[in-house]
């Protein structure tokens, strides 16, 4: 049996929650306080060295952390991850993309937004609603002629990328405003389905929310 080591409202969670779900793969869950510092203990270290949740207990007392690199191990063998070299590289190409521009910068702001920390960081607001208004353009060139991200069907790419995208109004972000985004989030979520709701901050007693 897999364990995942999982804050519900981190959307990095919520990724691989929804691949582990659409693949049918059963798991345990163990919910990690990171508020409390959990995610800082000697234990949890020893699964991921950088203290960071989402992580996937697998065989052998081995563990995978980073969300993305969760993703590709489970997708393996699946259509959510493509056999073919050039598409796989795609898919990996918009897996780099996530963590650079969609994750730092839209979840950022979102998680300040979201648990009361905008004011703490204002300093660096200003530079990430720049960046994410970039973000959201580059999205939305790459949608012009496609209907998911690689190829006709959902990959892990768009299930990366839509985890913390589709929630930029959270942060002040207007999505009517690129309408090629707001059309594949749409898709997005049709093709994931309702059973993966996003949870609030406000679950967590600790988080500030």
């Amino acid at each position: 049996m897999l364990t995942l080591y999982d804050y519900l409202p981190s959307q990095n969670g919520w990724k691989v929650r929804v691949l582990l779900g659409l693949l049918g793969i059963a798991y345990e869950t163990r919910v990690v306080s990171i508020f409390e510092g959990e995610s800082h203990t000697e234990a949890f270290l020893k699964l991921n060295p950088a203290g960071a949740v989402p992580v996937l207990a697998v065989e052998n007392g081995q563990a995978i952390a980073e969300s993305n690199a969760i993703l590709v191990c489970v997708a393996e063998g699946t259509s959510y991850l493509p056999a073919d070299r050039l598409l796989r590289a795609k898919v990996m190409q918009w897996l780099f993309f996530e963590q650079y521009y969609v994750e730092p910068v839209i979840g950022s702001l979102r998680y300040w937004v979201l648990t009361g920390r905008l004011e703490r960081n204002q300093a660096m607001v200003s530079g990430k609603r720049e960046a994410g208004a970039r973000t959201l353009a580059a999205l939305e060139r790459s949608l012009v002629d496609g209907a998911f991200l690689v190829g006709d069907t959902l990959t892990i790419a768009d299930i990366a990328v839509y985890a913390y995208s589709h929630r930029a109004e959270d942060c002040g972000f207007k999505l009517a405003d690129y309408p090629f985004v707001t059309a594949w989030i749409g898709r997005v979520r049709d093709a994931i389905g309702p059973d993966y709701p996003v949870h609030p901050y406000s679950i967590d007693p600790h988080s500030g929310a």
